[in-house]
């Protein structure tokens, strides 16, 4: 059963106390939270102070997907603030591996994010470190688009890495999951599925649980 990570980027704001109470009573185990800075995407989203507020409110692990130019500081501030899972794009570190060390020394999970763009190898000697591998099945910063079929390769030569050298990340997709493209991407290997527009525009229950039968 994979693990689903409702996104809160299509959430309605103002029921969100209400939709969470929805997704504790499902199997979801997470909540995917969208960081973004305005310059690395054009969209700005989010930030430390909601991860603080939804720690306290819930015991759901908060899958943090850091989509910021120079990471490190808006990283720490995340870790902080009570962040479970965090993950960055390498290209906008200038020190990735040392971030995933400070990362981990925190005592959090270390994700590294890949642009449909950007292929497994450009970080090869990253994977041994982290503890997850998301795939970008759209472009990153906009919620709502189509999926790209062509990342489920990604995804499957993801999965045959980390069989051949015995790594340990999981494999976490996000952008256009719905319960087909959701089922392409677990038979690929992925054990993490992000959904935005497929939960919360639907009944929330139902879709989470369409999720977790794949």
């Amino acid at each position: 059963m994979p693990i689903v990570s409702p996104s809160l980027l299509a959430a309605d704001l103002f029921k969100l106390g209400d939709q969470i109470k929805l997704i504790e009573q499902t199997d979801a185990s997470y909540l995917h939270v969208d960081i973004m800075d305005g310059h690395y995407v054009p969209n700005i989203n989010f930030g430390d102070k909601i991860v603080g507020e939804l720690k306290q409110h819930t015991a759901l692990t908060l899958d943090c997907h850091i989509m910021v130019n120079q990471p490190e500081q808006v990283i720490m501030d995340v870790a902080a603030a009570g962040g479970d899972i965090l993950t960055f794009h390498p290209e906008t570190s200038a020190h990735p591996y040392r971030l995933i060390q400070e990362i981990q020394r925190l005592g959090k999970k270390a994700g590294i994010a890949f642009d449909p763009g950007i292929a497994l190898s450009t970080y090869a000697d990253l994977l041994p470190l982290v503890d997850q591998v998301l795939v970008m099945t759209v472009s990153p910063g906009f919620g709502g688009q189509s999926f790209l079929p062509a990342m489920v390769e990604k995804v499957a030569a993801a999965k045959q890495l980390r069989e051949d050298n015995d790594y340990h990340y999981d494999i976490e997709v996000d952008g256009g999951v719905n319960a087909d493209t959701g089922q392409q991407c677990v038979t690929a290997g992925a054990n993490v599925l992000v959904a935005g527009s497929y939960v919360f525009k639907g009944e929330i229950a139902e879709r989470i649980e369409s999720l977790t039968r794949l």
